[in-house]
């Protein structure tokens, strides 16, 4: 009877063995033995199809072609930058960029502004010239160029619109070229020459020039602004301004070369009629 109870119990343990092989090693051997069932250095650890290597061990070169999440889509508010004097031959309602002072304006009537600090082009990336708005894009998606990827391989091929995407809440699109005017999530870079060409700003500024800009305003891309006319100042009064000549003092006589003989003189004026 108990041979009998034995044989069974073998049988049961060896057919719940098999089963639990058939599904493939129990992940508690893991840690026990090693990566897999032939132990920790076995080569049918790269076989198995349910081994996934932790993105952060994966080979970003090999997955360049995938997309990127670019993360959340924030509510963020839009923020007006201060109004300034803008005293420049530039039309009203068209945008004027200072890559020299890194500022962006929003030419108002009346000789002002709205005064953005933007981040532009590093050196060998700066542009001058003139484009218009062609496109505005809310949580744009970024694709970074060729030659982009080819300096940095572990770029995307796309990355979708979200907070961690470097183009920000918003791009104002210039002309037909690959450059912008967009958001960022670096706020550190502001004031910094340290883009590829395009022109940052805080995602609540540029919020704020898409909602004043149209499709189609002029964008004028210059490397300094002249310096502002210095105001003439009034001309004084032409007595304040004239100088005053010193007194003129006369210079006392020279002394004689010898003392004048007054016995000599008194008889002279005796011998007078």
């Amino acid at each position: 009877m108990r041979k009998t109870a034995a044989l069974i119990a073998l049988g049961l343990f060896a057919l719940s063995s098999s089963a639990c092989f058939a599904q493939g090693w129990p992940p508690w051997a893991d840690g026990a033995f090693g990566r897999g069932p032939w132990g920790y250095d076995s080569p049918r650890h790269w076989e198995r199809p349910d081994v996934v290597v932790p993105p952060e061990r994966r080979n970003f070169r090999a997955e360049a072609g995938n997309i990127r999440d670019g993360g959340a889509r924030p509510e963020i508010a839009q923020q007006a930058p201060p109004v300034v004097t803008f005293p420049h031959d530039y039309p009203p309602n068209s945008i004027v960029i200072d890559t020299g002072g890194r500022k962006l304006y929003y030419v108002l009537p009346g000789d002002r502004a709205y005064e953005y600090g933007i981040s532009v082009g590093r050196e060998g990336f700066n542009w001058t010239g003139t484009e218009t708005v062609s496109r505005m894009q809310a949580w744009p998606d970024w694709y970074p160029p060729a030659e982009m990827r080819e300096r940095d391989p572990n770029l995307p091929e796309k990355m979708t619109g979200g907070i961690r995407n470097p183009l920000g809440a918003m791009a104002l699109y210039l002309g037909n070229t690959l450059y912008r005017i967009h958001g960022t999530n670096d706020a550190k870079s502001i004031g910094r020459a340290a883009s590829s060409g395009c022109f940052r700003m805080l995602n609540s500024h540029v919020l704020h020039l898409a909602s004043v800009a149209e499709i189609g305003t002029t964008v004028n891309v210059v490397a300094s602004l002249p310096q502002r006319h210095e105001i003439t100042r009034a001309e004084s009064p032409p007595q304040a301004n004239r100088e005053v000549a010193p007194a003129r003092v006369s210079s006392p006589p020279a002394p004689p070369d010898r003392a004048p003989n007054y016995q000599a003189l008194r008889e002279y004026m005796l011998r007078s009629p």
